[in-house]
């Protein structure tokens, strides 16, 4: 036997909330969920009460928005994917450095200390290990967001291609006027 759903009654809106929720809608700052939960009601009812005004809420904007949030997640992770590789690197750099390995000793609490010419085995694969794990989780960072990145680069050069062109129009302006 199948479940039907139970509708809410819908609770209902004073007309100074419905003037408030509108003048919200009208601005084009907010998205519909977020004046929806500042005035503590339902999404379909701040649809309705837009509807009923003539307003509706633009999904190019919010998409555009979803698009310049995943390009930004995109960076944040290649910026910590190089943070990343400077990190291993420098590891990897220490374990081939003179190594000071010491131990506190005796019940005097003595620390005794030695220079070795590199760090010892048991550092050596921890360092490997990590730098491995490192490498993996870097590529797949980097196979995964190359397209978000990609994006951004497509932006970034159809901005400057925009750049060059006005300054070959203003280029060419200037050298058609006499001096």
């Amino acid at each position: 036997m199948a479940t039907q759903r139970v509708r809410k009654a819908h609770r209902p809106v004073d007309d100074q909330t419905r003037a408030l929720i509108q003048d919200a809608a009208r601005d084009g700052k907010r998205s519909r969920n977020s004046i929806a939960r500042e005035f503590k009601v339902a999404g379909e009812t701040v649809t309705r009460i837009c509807a009923e005004a003539g307003l509706s809420f633009d999904r190019a904007q919010t998409e555009t928005a979803v698009r310049a949030h995943s390009i930004d997640l995109a960076e944040e992770r290649m910026l910590l994917a190089k943070e990343m590789v400077a990190e291993v690197r420098e590891q990897l750099d220490l374990i081939n450095a003179p190594y000071m390995v010491y131990s506190f000793g005796g019940m005097d609490g003595e620390i005794h200390s030695h220079l070795l010419d590199s760090a010892p085995m048991d550092e050596r694969n921890t360092v490997m290990r990590s730098a491995g794990i490192a490498f993996d989780k870097l590529t797949r960072i980097v196979e995964r967001d190359s397209g978000g990145l990609d994006q951004a680069v497509g932006v970034l050069d159809r901005i400057a291609d925009g750049f060059r062109a006005a300054a070959a129009t203003y280029r060419a302006e200037s050298a058609d006027e006499p001096q």
